[in-house]
């Protein structure tokens, strides 16, 4: 059941549409917490990949928690060097 729900939010997500018009769909469909939460992790990850920073100074950059670090960076070494490779393009 949730893949299902999952698949159905990345195809809404996907469809073609302006920007705006995502961020309004986004805002409409997400807490500002939840909004705040997303951004961090984007934030961290690519803090991560970025490689320059120890994790203490990405926690303290970003204003973040040790655990929020461990989970991204644990995420991280779960994925295959495609996806990693995947992950920097994407994001970085």
């Amino acid at each position: 059941m949730e893949n299902v729900r999952w698949q159905s939010v990345l195809e809404l997500v996907s469809l073609p549409r302006a920007s705006e018009d995502t961020a309004m769909l986004l805002g409409l469909l997400l807490s500002h917490d939840e909004r705040e939460a997303i951004g961090g992790r984007l934030a961290v990850f690519r803090a991560l990949l970025d490689g320059q920073q120890s994790q203490r100074q990405i926690a303290a950059s970003l204003g973040v928690s040790i655990a929020t670090i461990t989970r991204a960076s644990n995420n991280l070494k779960t994925m295959s060097e495609a996806e990693r490779a995947l992950l920097s393009r994407l994001i970085l």
